[in-house]
């Protein structure tokens, strides 16, 4: 009996792999994909995740420095460096063939399939031909194992989605780029009840490559949604490299994140949205927090170290979400960042 199956052989599974690895745990992924896994994502790496990388002592050398992150609206816009460390934009293909170089380095064996039915007894979990002490499920935002296990709880509406293209161009910034709808207050009888159109994230990720992602309520097209977006149209410059991907609906609730000897990390121990960027960095830190507490021998502390590590990401993504949901909220999230531009550092250096 091995100590940890775990299923999903993305960002979140491959570091768990990696931790229990360094801890002196025999650990196997499951994963259907062949590597390198690409998904939509908006590729920008905030520093914690970063940090979380070098750690794990992954090569992320093949991405480009970021030095902060860029509001803007058309007309205006605000600038937060991060403090001391830089963030990273690199293409999910690289960072997935990093991530799995490294964990190949250390002796993880990585199965091709899927996990199907998942049997769990007094002192162990079989799933895939594999019996193993614990499963960690690292399946993804809409995780088969978390429903299959009946985690899975009620999400309010509107639900966001995103999608991502990348485009062969310079980049222009060394800064994600967040763009907001233009255009200021609304009158008193404009558009203070209609849902905000979303928000356009450009992030360089290659010398002659950006990888621009939309994240809106609206299920439309990737052209349409640009199309509100009228001041990105000549910095794209009509060069589109490669087909959009799309992700969604993003926020998922779930009921707890341990039910016998499973335990969930990354994008299926629940997910608010992508608009903050920390999706990997979260990835990380809950694959440190499951395999510490296994190892540790007290699984049952994991909920609460969950809770403890995502609640800042969680206050702020949801603050964010409330106020530009609207379409007059969204108007005024670049005035407001430009206007307190102390407080906005401050809320982008709280999720460092």
């Amino acid at each position: 009996m091995i100590d940890l199956l775990v299923a999903g052989g993305g960002p979140a599974g491959l570091g768990t792999a990696i931790h229990a690895a360094l801890a002196g745990m025999e650990a196997v992924v499951i994963e259907p994909r062949a590597t390198p896994v690409d998904k939509a994502c908006g590729e920008g790496i905030m520093p914690g995740g970063v940090r979380a990388l070098d750690a794990l002592g992954v090569d992320v050398a093949g991405g480009l420095p970021l030095r902060g992150i860029r509001y803007v609206d058309g007309r205006r816009r605000a600038e937060a460096p991060f403090r001391a460390a830089s963030g990273l934009g690199m293409r999910r293909t690289a960072l997935h063939a990093a991530l799995s170089w490294r964990a190949a380095e250390l002796g993880v064996k990585v199965l091709t399939g899927k996990v199907g039915e998942v049997r769990q007894s007094e002192d162990g979990v079989s799933a895939a031909g594999v019996r193993a002490r614990w499963l960690i499920a690292a399946d993804g935002l809409h995780s088969p194992i978390r429903g299959a296990l009946g985690l899975d709880a009620r999400c309010a509406r509107p639900r966001r989605y995103g999608l991502r293209r990348h485009y062969r161009v310079r980049p222009w910034t060394d800064f994600v780029e967040v763009h907001w709808p233009g255009g200021g207050a609304p009158s008193r009888a404009g558009t203070r009840c209609l849902p905000s159109p979303g928000e356009v994230y450009v992030t360089p990720v290659g010398p002659e490559c950006v990888g621009v992602a939309v994240l809106s309520a609206e299920r439309r097209g990737f052209d349409a949604h640009l199309a509100a977006f009228p001041a990105l149209a000549p910095l794209l410059d009509g060069a589109p490299a490669g087909a959009v991907r799309g992700a969604g609906p993003l926020r998922q609730r779930v009921a707890r994140r341990t039910v016998g000897r499973v335990l969930l990390v990354g994008d299926a121990a629940g997910y608010v949205d992508a608009l903050t960027g920390e999706g990997i960095a979260l990835a990380l830190a809950s694959a440190d927090a499951a395999v510490r507490c296994l190892k540790a021998g007290r699984p049952q502390a994991y909920e609460a170290e969950w809770r403890r590590l995502t609640r800042r990401h969680r206050l702020l993504t949801e603050g964010l979400l409330r106020v530009g949901g609207s379409a007059a909220g969204a108007r005024l999230i670049v005035p407001l960042a430009a206007g307190m531009p102390a407080v906005f550092r401050a809320a982008v250096h709280a999720l460092q």
